[in-house]
């Protein structure tokens, strides 16, 4: 038995949710450990889009450019007719970027591939995944959490202040709790494979069979690597060969073409499609995130960007809790994150239901760019807002100018684990200085402009508000200068130690 060892988080499982986590409280100096029971890391392409509000997150996380790098966009999806000539038609038929949305095209890269960006982020940090080693047991108090772990050295004990269930739809860490996992199985029962094939380019998505849930099967490039992913579903009952000469012998029964050949199967799966959505996703000091709080169809891409901004959410509240007396702002993880992923489960869905019909169209709704948090208890308005942005909502981009003339992009000045509160035009003396706050102004003796008005016409702000982004890059709170005081209120409650849990979300929930 190794003696027990402390840290302020321990975090079960390093896929892209536990690697998010990691990401984001290492570059905020906190203390934490990254477990995962596999012996090395996940191989797969399971997850292999990137929707534009997880490029957002990718960027502040400063490892956007890199997924670009490794990945592409995704080609055109070609549909076969019985007689083998064919259709190409794009996915999304969306306009380019914009000053407000600078991504507005998913992009394409391997699960594997993207995990290993962040892991190569993460040794920046200083930091590493613990492969091979498992979460055996648990027990919590007032304090922390108490957690057993089996690694090649023996069993460990490690002494945490909170666990993090990262840990993947059958998790350890849920049933452990005793959560409830209520869903359903939606009928559907699928395969798929990273293989090597000869046969096909690789500058389309080909599909065959579309609107036949017994014969369609699709085979797309994976951008990134010489590899195409098969998808197909499968029946419900029997197994299902995997090798390369079984799934050649479903491309040929399938296609009806004989010069496809799979070369190789670097992983494959056979599995049946859920939609379920966790009861809790906290207990006391044990929180769920990504798959282990909620499981989707793969339709649309939403799993994997779901779980990264989970992750997102949790981190910085994490940081700002550990070493308070109260951890209240916890509970609003649930509170926001919650109804996200019951919403994305019910797109998931209708998505696959128009999939069993041959349809593969997705539109805006896939890019996560309007989900927000308006009804959190977390977001302010003082007085409220009939137009414009919200709070609660994203923070768009906007092209501005330095005061020395420079070029700047709002991204750029809320980039990091800060707060960022911006003034339009406004006098910069009348909010105090506070540790953990950026503030930046519009107007005379500001030091931002806006000379193309996009911050202005983004925000539709007025002279005199303040808006005040949260570090996950949301609207936390708008406000007038008449009503700074609810302002520095807020920023006190959430930037210094309250004195109870319940005072502190009561006082922020206030209406507005």
């Amino acid at each position: 038995m190794i003696e027990r060892q402390a840290t302020d988080v321990l975090i079960c499982g390093a896929g892209a949710a536990g690697l998010t986590l990691a990401i984001d409280l290492a570059r905020r100096g906190v203390e934490f450990r990254l477990i995962d029971k596999a012996d090395e890391p996940f191989g797969g392409s399971r997850g292999k889009g990137i929707q534009p509000r997880t490029q957002e997150v990718f960027e502040d996380l400063g490892i956007l450019d890199r997924i670009v790098a490794r990945g592409g966009v995704y080609p055109p999806r070609r549909e076969y007719r019985g007689d083998g000539s064919y259709d190409d038609s794009n996915l999304t038929e969306l306009p380019g970027p914009t000053p407000a949305e600078p991504y507005q095209m998913p992009l394409m890269l391997p699960q594997f591939l993207t995990e290993r960006v962040m892991r190569e982020r993460l040794a920046e940090l200083g930091h590493a995944v613990e492969f091979g080693c498992e979460l055996v047991g648990f027990e919590q108090d007032d304090d922390g959490v108490s957690a057993r772990v089996i690694s090649k050295r023996g069993e460990e004990r490690i002494r945490a202040r909170y666990l993090i269930g990262a840990d993947g739809g059958r998790s350890f860490i849920r049933n452990a709790l005793d959560v409830g996992f209520p869903g359903k199985t939606l009928g559907v029962r699928a395969v798929v494979a990273d293989l090597v094939l000869t046969g096909l380019d690789r500058n389309a998505w080909h599909t065959f069979n579309s609107g036949s849930m017994e014969t369609q099967i699709g085979l797309c490039p994976l951008a990134g690597t010489d590899l195409f992913q098969l998808q197909a579903p499968v029946p419900l009952e029997g197994d299902v060969d995997l090798s390369a000469r079984g799934l050649t012998a479903m491309v040929a029964e399938r296609t009806g073409r004989q010069n496809i050949r799979i070369e190789s199967v670097s992983w494959a799966s056979a599995y049946n499609m859920n939609a379920r959505l966790a009861d809790r996703y906290r207990a006391g000091r044990v929180l769920l995130v990504g798959d282990a709080a909620h499981i989707h169809p793969p339709t649309g891409g939403q799993g994997l960007n779901t779980s990264v901004q989970d992750a997102y959410n949790l981190g910085w509240k994490l940081a700002a809790v550990l070493g308070r007396s109260s951890d209240a702002l916890l509970d609003t993880y649930e509170e926001e994150r919650r109804p996200i992923a019951a919403s994305v489960l019910g797109l998931s869905t209708k998505l696959l239901d128009a999939a069993k019909r041959g349809e593969m169209r997705r539109e805006r709704e896939v890019h996560q760019l309007d989900l927000g948090y308006r009804n959190s208890s977390l977001s302010l308005e003082k007085p409220s807002r009939n137009g414009g942005m919200h709070a609660g909502e994203r923070a768009p981009d906007a092209p501005l100018r330095g005061a020395a003339g420079q070029p700047k992009r709002l991204f750029e000045l809320l980039a990091g684990p800060h707060w960022t509160l911006l003034g339009y035009e406004v006098n910069r003396e009348w909010v105090r200085p506070r540790a953990g706050v950026r503030i930046h102004t519009f107007g005379t003796h500001g030091d931002l402009i806006d000379d193309q008005t996009h911050f202005r016409n983004a925000y539709g702000v007025s002279p005199g508000d303040w808006v005040l982004v949260r570090p996950d890059g949301y609207i936390g709170a708008i406000v007038a200068s008449h009503e700074l005081a609810a302002l520095e209120h807020y920023l006190d409650e959430l930037l210094t130690a309250p004195r109870s849990a319940l005072q502190t979300l009561e006082r922020i929930a206030q209406p507005h």
